[in-house]
């Protein structure tokens, strides 16, 4: 017998509906579901389907007082929107495991106790939608104490120092190396067409806390209530300038040798890995290439590539990372491949990753991102064909191309401008895809009409 009592969503501080089914899952799951809208167990944590929302850069935390690069409302909004129109996993913005590691002075941190409300409220927000909600911890680098990129555009350039009157550090920003010669954009700090501040190295001891803070921010992610973790070591921030021996040319143990350039990202691994529940997903986002390959310089220095990220993949598979998610660039502005403008190039890596991974017997799953933009596109991405047993998946792994096989490509996708675009993406994704699948309770009158 029907009931009109309007139930509420379990384990929130506010009042929200319960959903009677959680939106953009499947009414039925039949034989014939696309792969995209069937859940993804992994750990303790399931997706209520194979679309994630990446980390996106919002530049919108206060830059000073108490409430220094904590959460606030408009992450609950934007976030929460995206979890209500049913994405199954919410991933805030890179958030600074130091002061010093955040993009902006406006970007938000998780250094200080004083930041764990605000991000609560946030997952409070995700998860009374039926989401989960992910935090991607990281710290910029040398690529630190700069404006954000819409004030920059006043200027007309593509990135703009901050300095200490706009709540910048322009004597803190570190790396690997230190220097003029390691600006990101190779321009000296005294010249004003620059939009970086030239580094300095970061000494052993400064590594080891570090390491340190790495596993505290994500000791208070846990008590914020986040559902997964994912390390931020890609795009050429300070995790990637470590791992590439064109912006790492140190004598000590974090450098030199690939054991020793990737040194500092495997004890963050175990250092996270140690301070979270078991039960809790763990993901790495890697740039897979830095593109510079056949540059002058990645010819003369080398370079991280394709082989770097299938080699150091293998190792963070047995270490406790449970998905790895595959970017590429940014460490250089030589990269000779704008990321804007390609469409597939990060999923067939991620596919060659998935491949040679499998070939070894890993289980690590693999998300792909970059230019997902239509329905069909993130169908054929994920796509398990059931006819296949997994002697028979495994066998096709290891022989077929990305484009031939029936095997997926990845094991998730994740989504990023899409989404700023189309809070309701998953809802529109289903319906181009003739998925049934249900809308929030409040949104119900306005379904979009059968195909």
């Amino acid at each position: 017998m029907a009931s009109t009592f309007n139930s509420p969503a379990p384990g929130v501080p506010f009042f929200t509906p319960l959903h009677h089914n959680s939106p953009g899952t499947p009414v039925k799951l039949t034989a014939e579901t696309p792969t995209l809208f069937t859940p993804l167990k992994i750990r303790g944590a399931t997706l209520r389907n194979r679309i994630v929302v990446a980390p996106m850069c919002q530049y919108s935390a206060s830059h000073s007082g108490p409430d220094v690069g904590a959460f606030t409302p408009y992450h609950i909004t934007t976030l929460g929107h995206y979890a209500l129109k049913g994405a199954s996993l919410v991933f805030t913005e890179a958030t600074g495991v130091q002061p010093n590691g955040r993009i902006s002075a406006n970007c938000p941190g998780l250094w200080q106790d004083d930041q764990i409300p605000g991000l609560k409220a946030v997952c409070d927000m995700v998860r009374s939608q039926g989401a989960l909600c992910g935090i991607q911890l990281a710290h910029a680098g040398r690529k630190s104490s700069t404006v954000p990129p819409y004030i920059a555009a006043q200027f007309r350039k593509g990135s703009v120092r901050a300095t200490k009157d706009v709540g910048g550090w322009p004597d803190n920003v570190v790396s690997a190396m230190g220097g003029e010669d390691y600006t990101w954009d190779g321009k000296r700090s005294d010249d004003p067409s620059g939009g970086f501040y030239a580094p300095r190295a970061l000494s052993t001891q400064e590594i080891h806390d570090m390491v340190n803070d790495w596993a505290s921010a994500a000791a208070r992610a846990v008590k914020a209530g986040i559902d997964v973790i994912e390390i931020h070591a890609a795009h050429g921030y300070l995790l990637h300038q470590f791992l590439s021996p064109l912006t790492n040319r140190r004598t000590d143990a974090y450098g030199g040798s690939f054991e020793n350039r990737t040194r500092l990202l495997i004890e963050i691994v175990k250092a996270v890995r140690a301070a979270i529940p078991k039960t809790m997903p763990l993901f790495l986002r890697l740039s897979s290439t830095e593109w510079m390959e056949e540059s002058d310089l990645g010819k003369k220095l080398g370079s991280w590539d394709v082989e770097s990220t299938i080699r150091v993949a293998k190792i963070v598979s047995d270490l406790g990372v449970d998905l790895l998610d595959v970017s590429s660039g940014g460490n250089h502005p030589s990269q000779r491949i704008n990321m804007f403008d390609s469409k597939d190039y990060q999923v067939k890596i991620a596919a060659q990753i998935r491949r040679e991974l499998r070939a070894e017997g890993k289980k690590m799953l693999i998300g792909a991102v970059g230019l997902i933009t239509e329905a069909d596109q993130a169908r054929d991405i994920v796509q398990q064909d059931p006819n296949l047993d997994e002697e028979a998946n495994t066998a096709r792994e290891m022989t077929d191309d990305a484009s031939g096989s029936k095997e997926p490509m990845a094991d998730c996708i994740l989504v990023a401008r899409q989404f700023m675009r189309e809070p309701e993406w998953v809802l529109k994704v289903a319906w181009r895809l003739k998925v049934d699948v249900a809308w929030p309770l409040q949104f119900n009158r306005v379904r979009f009409p059968k195909l």
